[in-house]
Protein backbone atom coordinates (compact mmCIF):
# COMPACT_ATOMS: atom_id res chain seq x y z
CA UNK A 1 0.00 0.00 0.00
CA UNK A 2 1.37 3.37 -1.06
CA UNK A 3 2.53 5.52 2.01
CA UNK A 4 0.63 8.33 0.35
CA UNK A 5 -3.00 8.33 0.77
CA UNK A 6 -4.90 10.30 -2.45
CA UNK A 7 -8.63 10.59 -2.00
CA UNK A 8 -11.36 12.28 -4.39
CA UNK A 9 -14.17 14.78 -3.52
CA UNK A 10 -16.64 16.98 -5.35
CA UNK A 11 -16.89 20.52 -4.45
CA UNK A 12 -20.69 20.19 -3.58
CA UNK A 13 -22.92 23.02 -4.64
CA UNK A 14 -24.41 23.49 -1.03
CA UNK A 15 -20.70 23.29 0.36
CA UNK A 16 -20.05 26.84 -1.43
CA UNK A 17 -20.28 30.25 -0.66
CA UNK A 18 -21.62 33.48 -2.51
CA UNK A 19 -18.98 33.22 -5.50
CA UNK A 20 -19.40 29.59 -6.31
CA UNK A 21 -16.25 27.81 -4.40
CA UNK A 22 -16.02 25.52 -1.67
CA UNK A 23 -15.80 27.12 1.76
CA UNK A 24 -12.58 26.52 3.83
CA UNK A 25 -14.19 25.07 6.53
CA UNK A 26 -15.41 22.16 4.36
CA UNK A 27 -12.17 22.06 2.36
CA UNK A 28 -11.16 21.29 6.45
CA UNK A 29 -13.54 18.72 6.71
CA UNK A 30 -12.09 16.80 3.55
CA UNK A 31 -9.02 16.97 5.11
CA UNK A 32 -9.73 15.32 7.92
CA UNK A 33 -11.84 12.74 5.76
CA UNK A 34 -9.11 11.78 3.90
CA UNK A 35 -6.73 11.80 7.17
CA UNK A 36 -9.57 9.07 8.26
CA UNK A 37 -9.56 7.65 5.30
CA UNK A 38 -5.69 6.94 4.97
CA UNK A 39 -5.22 6.23 8.98
CA UNK A 40 -8.32 3.68 8.58
CA UNK A 41 -6.35 1.66 5.79
CA UNK A 42 -3.48 1.75 7.62
CA UNK A 43 -4.38 0.16 11.04
CA UNK A 44 -4.26 3.11 13.37
CA UNK A 45 -7.82 4.94 12.32
CA UNK A 46 -10.73 5.83 14.77
CA UNK A 47 -12.98 3.20 14.43
CA UNK A 48 -10.02 0.91 15.41
CA UNK A 49 -8.94 3.49 18.29
CA UNK A 50 -12.40 3.96 19.67
CA UNK A 51 -12.32 0.14 20.58
CA UNK A 52 -9.18 0.31 22.85
CA UNK A 53 -10.56 4.29 24.49
CA UNK A 54 -8.33 5.62 22.59
CA UNK A 55 -8.62 8.73 19.99
CA UNK A 56 -6.88 11.27 17.41
CA UNK A 57 -7.71 15.08 18.38
CA UNK A 58 -6.16 17.73 16.29
CA UNK A 59 -3.58 20.08 17.88
CA UNK A 60 -2.62 22.45 15.07
CA UNK A 61 -3.98 23.06 11.68
CA UNK A 62 -2.72 25.45 9.13
CA UNK A 63 -4.12 25.59 5.30
CA UNK A 64 -2.48 27.94 3.19
CA UNK A 65 -4.39 28.25 -0.70
CA UNK A 66 -4.12 29.72 -3.64
CA UNK A 67 -7.68 29.27 -4.99
CA UNK A 68 -10.44 27.05 -3.84
CA UNK A 69 -12.23 24.20 -5.63
CA UNK A 70 -15.31 25.95 -7.82
CA UNK A 71 -18.78 24.19 -7.60
CA UNK A 72 -19.24 20.86 -9.04
CA UNK A 73 -15.70 20.19 -9.46
CA UNK A 74 -13.75 17.12 -8.68
CA UNK A 75 -10.67 17.78 -6.68
CA UNK A 76 -8.38 15.49 -4.65
CA UNK A 77 -6.69 15.54 -1.12
CA UNK A 78 -3.07 13.92 -0.86
CA UNK A 79 -2.45 13.14 2.56
CA UNK A 80 0.88 11.72 4.29
CA UNK A 81 2.73 11.56 7.66
CA UNK A 82 5.67 13.54 7.58
CA UNK A 83 6.91 12.35 11.33
CA UNK A 84 5.95 11.25 14.66
CA UNK A 85 6.81 11.57 18.22
CA UNK A 86 5.82 10.17 21.71
CA UNK A 87 2.58 11.74 21.86
CA UNK A 88 2.21 13.85 17.99
CA UNK A 89 2.34 13.51 15.00
CA UNK A 90 2.58 15.62 11.76
CA UNK A 91 0.46 15.36 8.75
CA UNK A 92 0.66 17.03 5.31
CA UNK A 93 -1.75 17.33 2.63
CA UNK A 94 -1.99 18.84 -0.95
CA UNK A 95 -5.13 19.77 -2.47
CA UNK A 96 -4.77 19.82 -6.69
CA UNK A 97 -7.62 19.50 -9.56
CA UNK A 98 -7.69 16.04 -11.12
CA UNK A 99 -5.21 17.37 -13.82
CA UNK A 100 -2.86 17.85 -10.77
CA UNK A 101 -2.82 21.63 -10.90
CA UNK A 102 -2.54 22.61 -6.67
CA UNK A 103 -4.88 24.37 -4.81
CA UNK A 104 -2.95 24.47 -1.79
CA UNK A 105 -1.37 22.66 0.92
CA UNK A 106 -2.46 22.18 4.91
CA UNK A 107 -0.28 20.57 7.60
CA UNK A 108 -1.70 19.36 11.01
CA UNK A 109 -0.55 18.38 14.31
CA UNK A 110 -2.09 15.42 16.10
CA UNK A 111 -2.09 14.43 19.32
CA UNK A 112 -3.44 10.86 20.70
CA UNK A 113 -5.78 10.91 23.83
CA UNK A 114 -6.86 8.43 26.12
CA UNK A 115 -10.66 8.38 25.65
CA UNK A 116 -11.33 7.53 29.74
CA UNK A 117 -9.11 9.78 30.98
CA UNK A 118 -8.51 12.59 28.20
CA UNK A 119 -5.00 12.99 28.57
CA UNK A 120 -2.39 12.08 25.75
CA UNK A 121 -0.86 8.58 25.37
CA UNK A 122 1.76 6.79 23.10
CA UNK A 123 1.54 6.56 19.96
CA UNK A 124 3.49 3.89 19.92
CA UNK A 125 1.71 1.70 22.18
CA UNK A 126 -0.30 0.92 18.65
CA UNK A 127 0.33 -1.60 16.74
CA UNK A 128 4.24 -2.17 18.29
CA UNK A 129 4.84 1.54 16.80
CA UNK A 130 3.86 0.33 13.24
CA UNK A 131 2.88 4.29 12.49
CA UNK A 132 6.91 4.25 11.38
CA UNK A 133 6.29 2.49 8.37
CA UNK A 134 4.32 4.94 7.07
CA UNK A 135 6.25 8.01 7.49
CA UNK A 136 7.16 9.86 4.03
CA UNK A 137 10.16 12.53 4.19
CA UNK A 138 10.91 12.70 0.54
CA UNK A 139 7.16 14.18 -0.19
CA UNK A 140 7.69 18.20 0.67
CA UNK A 141 5.02 20.62 2.16
CA UNK A 142 6.35 23.92 0.61
CA UNK A 143 3.83 25.99 3.30
CA UNK A 144 5.74 26.88 6.69
CA UNK A 145 4.82 25.39 9.35
CA UNK A 146 2.23 27.22 12.18
CA UNK A 147 3.77 29.13 14.81
CA UNK A 148 2.64 30.62 18.26
CA UNK A 149 0.11 32.66 17.70
CA UNK A 150 1.11 35.92 19.63
CA UNK A 151 -1.41 38.40 20.97
CA UNK A 152 -1.96 41.39 23.55
CA UNK A 153 -3.86 41.75 26.03
CA UNK A 154 -5.46 44.38 24.43
CA UNK A 155 -7.43 42.56 21.75
CA UNK A 156 -11.05 43.47 21.51
CA UNK A 157 -13.57 41.37 22.85
CA UNK A 158 -16.06 40.80 19.13
CA UNK A 159 -18.58 38.65 20.03
CA UNK A 160 -19.84 35.70 22.29
CA UNK A 161 -21.72 32.49 20.93
CA UNK A 162 -23.47 29.34 23.05
CA UNK A 163 -22.46 26.31 21.74
CA UNK A 164 -25.23 23.17 20.75
CA UNK A 165 -25.99 19.54 19.64
CA UNK A 166 -24.13 20.34 15.88
CA UNK A 167 -21.23 22.02 17.30
CA UNK A 168 -20.22 18.56 19.17
CA UNK A 169 -18.29 15.43 17.62
CA UNK A 170 -18.20 11.60 18.30
CA UNK A 171 -14.98 12.81 20.99
CA UNK A 172 -17.72 14.67 22.68
CA UNK A 173 -16.51 18.03 22.57
CA UNK A 174 -16.83 20.82 20.06
CA UNK A 175 -15.39 19.68 15.98
CA UNK A 176 -12.33 21.23 15.41
CA UNK A 177 -13.96 22.79 11.98
CA UNK A 178 -16.71 24.68 14.44
CA UNK A 179 -13.98 26.58 15.55
CA UNK A 180 -12.31 27.77 12.39
CA UNK A 181 -16.50 28.33 10.86
CA UNK A 182 -17.08 30.64 13.73
CA UNK A 183 -13.96 32.36 13.43
CA UNK A 184 -14.49 33.25 9.64
CA UNK A 185 -17.88 34.56 10.49
CA UNK A 186 -16.52 37.31 12.02
CA UNK A 187 -16.01 39.15 9.04
CA UNK A 188 -18.94 39.73 6.87
CA UNK A 189 -20.52 39.00 3.11
CA UNK A 190 -18.73 42.60 2.73
CA UNK A 191 -15.16 41.78 3.41
CA UNK A 192 -15.61 38.43 0.98
CA UNK A 193 -16.47 40.15 -1.70
CA UNK A 194 -13.09 42.30 -1.55
CA UNK A 195 -11.12 39.53 0.03
CA UNK A 196 -10.13 35.84 0.48
CA UNK A 197 -8.07 33.98 3.30
CA UNK A 198 -4.92 32.61 2.12
CA UNK A 199 -3.95 31.07 5.04
CA UNK A 200 -5.22 30.10 8.38
CA UNK A 201 -3.54 29.13 11.41
CA UNK A 202 -5.07 27.04 14.51
CA UNK A 203 -4.22 26.15 17.61
CA UNK A 204 -5.91 24.18 20.09
CA UNK A 205 -5.51 24.65 24.19
CA UNK A 206 -8.33 22.84 25.44
CA UNK A 207 -11.81 21.38 24.78
CA UNK A 208 -15.31 23.32 24.54
CA UNK A 209 -18.66 21.40 25.19
CA UNK A 210 -22.01 22.04 24.64
CA UNK A 211 -23.61 24.46 26.62
CA UNK A 212 -19.75 26.80 27.40
CA UNK A 213 -20.18 30.02 25.97
CA UNK A 214 -17.54 30.31 23.48
CA UNK A 215 -16.07 34.76 23.33
CA UNK A 216 -13.56 36.07 20.52
CA UNK A 217 -11.27 38.56 21.13
CA UNK A 218 -9.88 39.95 17.98
CA UNK A 219 -6.58 41.81 17.27
CA UNK A 220 -5.05 42.89 13.73
CA UNK A 221 -1.57 42.18 13.39
CA UNK A 222 -0.67 43.81 10.16
CA UNK A 223 -2.76 45.49 7.23
CA UNK A 224 -4.15 42.10 6.10
CA UNK A 225 -3.27 39.58 9.29
CA UNK A 226 -5.78 39.43 12.37
CA UNK A 227 -5.46 37.06 15.15
CA UNK A 228 -8.44 35.79 17.39
CA UNK A 229 -8.11 34.43 20.51
CA UNK A 230 -10.85 32.11 21.76
CA UNK A 231 -12.06 31.96 25.37
CA UNK A 232 -14.85 29.51 26.82
CA UNK A 233 -17.02 29.90 29.82
CA UNK A 234 -17.58 26.33 31.76
CA UNK A 235 -21.29 26.51 32.20
CA UNK A 236 -21.15 24.51 35.57
CA UNK A 237 -18.22 26.53 37.20
CA UNK A 238 -18.22 29.54 35.63
CA UNK A 239 -14.27 29.84 34.68
CA UNK A 240 -12.82 30.73 31.63
CA UNK A 241 -9.97 28.99 29.99
CA UNK A 242 -8.13 30.01 26.56
CA UNK A 243 -9.20 26.88 24.32
CA UNK A 244 -7.68 28.24 20.76
CA UNK A 245 -5.98 31.08 18.80
CA UNK A 246 -5.96 31.35 15.26
CA UNK A 247 -4.01 33.66 12.67
CA UNK A 248 -5.67 34.56 9.37
CA UNK A 249 -3.75 36.15 6.39
CA UNK A 250 -6.24 37.81 3.65
CA UNK A 251 -5.49 38.61 0.37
Amino acid sequence: MNKIGKYEFIAEPFHCDFSGHLCLGHLGNQMLNAADFHSTNRGFGMKYLMGIHRSWVLSRLAIEMTSMPEQYEHFTVETWVENAMKYFTQRNFQVSDLDGKVYGYGRSVWAMIDTETRQTTDIYDIDHGAIDQWIVNDKPCPIEKGDRVKMGSNAELVRTIDTYYHDIDINGHVNSIKYIEHVIDLWDISWYREHQIKRFDIAYVAETHQGDKLHFYKEQAGELTYCIRLVKTDQHTGENTEVCRCKLLFT
